[in-house]
Order: structure tokens, then sequence, then C-alpha cells
């Protein structure tokens, strides 16, 4: 009789201890199914704040682009400072937004990050002497951060540099070499149409 009931509460713990491993382990798939679920929203978030950042740059881009252009140097005096007024207040609303992602980096990749970042710098610094040298340089760069093959000559250490980036410094390096790309066209034909007003002489544009 007695080793009935010894039987049986060690029949009761068991399956009690049995519940209890079920439940935790229920109680540990919800948890990271949920963990699942915040880290896809996560990259969501950081996905949707990237793309925004990245429209801050093109937006401020643009202003540059008017603000600099020729066209507002062939309109009227009074036209062109309402003009201007307007791109400036653009400008300093466009300024206001502020966006930062954030990067994880090991120090290898902060390293490497430096080093890429010098490189590029050194270059803009002598974009103003020899632009047509810097356009060149900066194309090789270029070259160095996509996948299919460039029609221009890939500068092969700073593509092991960019290699050596973490994944999103790779896409903002790439981006960068884009927009100074970009403004060094608009700079170039800039000067080719001064250039050429200046071979043709002053026009009258109908200003009062």
């Amino acid at each position: 009789m007695a080793q009935a009931k010894i039987q049986a509460k060690t029949n009761e713990a068991t399956c009690s201890k049995f519940s209890r491993t079920l439940s935790m382990a229920d109680r540990s798939g919800q948890l990271l199914e949920s963990l699942d679920q915040l880290e896809m929203r996560v990259e969501t978030l950081r996905e949707t704040a990237s793309a925004m950042e990245h429209e801050r740059e093109c937006i401020l881009e643009m202003i540059q682009s008017v603000q600099n252009g020729q066209e507002l140097r062939n309109i009227c005096p009074g036209e062109r400072e309402e003009l201007s007024l307007t791109a400036n207040r653009l400008m300093g609303r466009t300024l206001s937004v502020e966006i930062r992602v954030g990067t994880i980096r090991n120090s290898q990749q902060e390293e490497a990050l430096h080093k890429a970042t010098s490189v590029i710098d050194e270059i803009v610094k002598k974009l103003l002497d020899d632009m047509d040298s810097g356009r060149q340089q900066l194309r090789a760069l270029h070259a160095a951060c996509v996948t299919e093959a460039p029609p221009v000559p890939i500068d092969q250490k700073f593509q092991a540099i960019v290699i050596s980036c973490a994944l999103e410094d790779q896409k903002n390096i790439k981006r960068r070499l884009e927009t100074l790309l970009r403004n060094v066209e608009n700079a170039e034909k800039n000067i080719k149409i001064m250039d050429h007003q200046k071979l043709e002489g002053p026009k009258a544009n109908g200003c009062q």
C-alpha cells in the first residue's frame, strides 16, 4: 500500500514536471516568434529611414543645382532675388530634417571606412585645380564599387578597402561617389555655358 502511494506521487511529480517543460517551451516559442517579428520591423524601420536619408540628400542636391545653375543667372535681378529667397527657404527647411541611421562596425570595418573616406576627400580637395583628372579618379573609385563590369579602369586598391567596409558603408560610399560625379558634370556644364556666353557677348533677356 505504501509502495503504491510512493509510485503515485512519483508519477504525479513526473507529469507535473513534464507539463511545466511543455509550458516553458511554448512560452519560449512565442517569445522567439515575437522577436522575429520585431526584427522584421526593425529592418523595415532602418530601410525606411535610409530611404528618407537618401531623399533628403537628393532634395538638397537639387536645390543646390538651382542655386548654382546658369538658368538663375539668366533672369531679371528682381525675379532672381525672389527665386533665391525661395531656394534658401527650402534649403533651410530641408536641413532642419535630421535623419541618421547608425552602422555597427568592428575595428577592421572602422579602419576601412576611414581609409576610403580619406581617399575620396583627397581627390575632392584637388578637384578645383584639375577637374578632368579628378573626374577620372572618381570614376575609377566608383568602378570599384559596382558589381557589373564598368567601361573605365578600376582602382584595385580602393576596391580592396571598400570590400573591407560594412555593407551599409559600401552603399554610402558608392552613393557619395555618384553624387560627386554628378556635381562635377554639372559644374563643367555651367563653365561651358558661361564661356559660350562670354564668346557670344551679352544679349538682352527681356528684363526692364
